[in-house]
């Protein structure tokens, strides 16, 4: 009797340990240090989205667009940077898995009836929308988003058109500025530190929607000019209830923080990177540095490195080639086997040269480079590198540049020469001038600046798209938008180029093709063929979106 006993209490015991077991299992298989997504807060997201956007606009402005904007030039893999050798392997997943986040987010920001929250997801979605229209043409947007929504998932969403897009873009920016016009002290929730752009500031998120909304009326001035009036004098004519990013203290600014390769900047040599590798393969672009030259812009010696041993072509004797106190002389003989070779004559310049667009078979050998041997990405002690800043992982000047006080000034010369406001163009297009040198810590600078020839206002748009390109650097997708839709600044293609124009946009990817065929071939065929299309047929980087259709430019 006593052993049944035993017997049955140690099976009770049994069974009380596994419903337990089974009951703590359940407890434990949930990650610590993770956060259940059904009630995570916004702000989880906020500094992924943040930091993921700023990295899209440095890969673009400081990557292959800036070598079409000739800002900067390449001398080793050089075929996509200097000559426009694209082709359908870019893709948009990155901009699209940024926009499920903010989808995630505002959702989120909705049920938890955080406005502070829901307009800020509006401004990054419209932003990154933005590019995505921007740099493909028509795209999915009202469709999009919608792959996991179980019997109503959508994978395979139409494209919207072009004009839809920037509709929509331009309605969310207005839902911004309303959610976000309280008093900072209205809204919860909101976690500076989480906030690593704007630090939870709700002006300054609200005047970054209104200045976001003015760039994107000014996109539709050629194609739509009534519209992009009406609107941008709305916002310009209503300080109060439409506030604008108007000061360099408010520009919308990213930091590296360079403690990881994942954060630092792009060409930095600190986490394992040579410096032949992406910091010394990129060089300054001749038109860059030869306009700012001409200007004695003062930004130039905080973006390009000096020539470390300056040329000096002498008469005799012919076979002349020494170095001597740090200048390099050359005779007749090396400077003909130069030209013979390249057809150019060597430049003198005793302080910055930059590589002329798209120049050459081996850009490596330009300007006599003793070194090209070294084949890709080699020193070039005749040729300007950029400012050693480049090579470091973070900086207080190494920002991504989302959208500046430079920019809306600009916006707001070119509007007030059209006619569309009443402000003077004379006084946004110094402001815009004086803001860029400020955000580049050179405002003592202004005053000298203003006086040298060329700087001086003379009343032309010329000049307004010259200094917004020039104040575009790291950040030249913007100057290439505004290119597109003003043949401004008038640049050129060098000689090794894929076609004989720069290019207009993405071309549309072989996946969307294979994955989503009838979509994207509907939004093909609305492309606009030109002279430039060629064999691409349609899907060109040579062929003209919406935007651009009917506009004659930029040609």
């Amino acid at each position: 009797m006593y052993t049944k006993s035993k017997r049955l209490i140690f099976l009770l015991m049994l069974l009380t340990i596994f419903i337990f077991s089974c009951r703590d299992l359940e407890e434990m298989n949930i990650n610590p240090n993770g956060v259940d997504p059904a009630i995570a807060h916004p702000n989880l997201l906020l500094s992924t989205l943040v930091t993921s956007t700023g990295q899209a606009v440095v890969s673009l402005g400081y990557g292959n667009i800036a070598g079409v904007m000739q800002h900067t030039q390449k001398d080793g893999w050089s075929g996509g940077h200097n000559g426009y050798d694209w082709t359908t392997s870019q893709d948009w997943g990155g901009y699209y898995s940024i926009l499920r986040n903010v989808d995630e987010m505002y959702n989120k920001a909705v049920d938890m009836e955080l406005e502070f929250h829901q307009g800020v997801a509006l401004v990054i979605k419209s932003y990154i929308f933005g590019l995505i229209t921007d740099l493909w043409g028509d795209a999915p947007y009202s469709q999009a988003l919608k792959g996991d929504l179980g019997e109503e998932k959508i994978i395979q969403p139409v494209f919207d058109s072009q004009e839809d897009i920037y509709a929509g873009i331009l309605a969310d920016l207005e839902t911004a500025n309303t959610l976000l016009s309280g008093n900072q002290s209205d809204y919860d929730g909101i976690s500076p530190v989480q906030d690593i752009l704007l630090e939870g500031d709700v002006e300054r998120w609200r005047k970054f929607a209104n200045s976001l909304a003015l760039r994107y009326y000014m996109r539709l001035s050629e194609k739509d000019p009534s519209n992009a009036q009406a609107g941008i004098e709305n916002i310009v004519g209503d300080p109060e209830g439409y506030p604008i990013i108007l000061d360099a203290s408010d520009d919308v600014n990213m930091d590296y923080p360079g403690a990881s390769t994942a954060d630092s900047w792009p060409t930095n040599t600190v986490f394992g990177q040579l410096e032949q590798g992406s910091f010394r393969r990129l060089k300054m672009c001749a038109t860059l540095v030869d306009t700012m030259q001409n200007l004695n812009d003062p930004r130039l010696e905080l973006w390009a490195q000096k020539v470390d041993i300056p040329l000096v072509v002498v008469a005799s004797p012919a076979d002349r080639d020494e170095i001597v106190n740090g200048i390099r002389y050359v005779g007749p003989d090396a400077v003909n086997e130069y030209f013979v070779l390249y057809g150019l004559a060597p430049d003198e310049d005793p302080e910055y040269v930059g590589l002329p667009p798209s120049w050459g078979q081996v850009p490596q050998a330009y300007n006599m480079n003793p070194d090209n041997n070294w084949g890709q990405a080699p020193r070039n002690p005749h040729a300007s590198h950029l400012n050693d800043r480049y090579k470091n992982a973070s900086g207080p000047l190494l920002k991504s540049r989302v959208l500046t006080a430079a920019e809306v000034h600009f916006i707001i010369a070119e509007a007030a020469l059209n006619g569309w406001t009443t402000e003077n163009p004379l006084t946004h297009y110094e402001a815009g001038v004086q803001a860029s040198l400020k955000a580049w810590g050179i405002s003592s600078k202004y005053d000298d600046y203003m006086l040298n020839a060329g700087v001086a206002y003379e009343g032309t748009l010329e000049q307004i798209m010259e200094q917004k390109w020039i104040a575009s650097w790291t950040a030249a997708a913007e100057a290439w938008f505004d290119y597109r839709r003003t043949g401004l600044p008038a640049l050129q293609p060098g000689t090794v180029v894929k076609r004989d124009a720069l290019p207009l946009r993405f071309y549309y990817s072989v996946d969307e093709m294979n994955y989503n065929p009838e979509n994207s071939q509907v939004a093909i065929d609305i492309l606009e063929e030109t002279a430039f299309s060629a064999e691409d047929g349609k899907n060109s980087a040579w062929s003209k979106m919406w935007v651009l259709q009917g506009t004659g430019k930029p040609w």
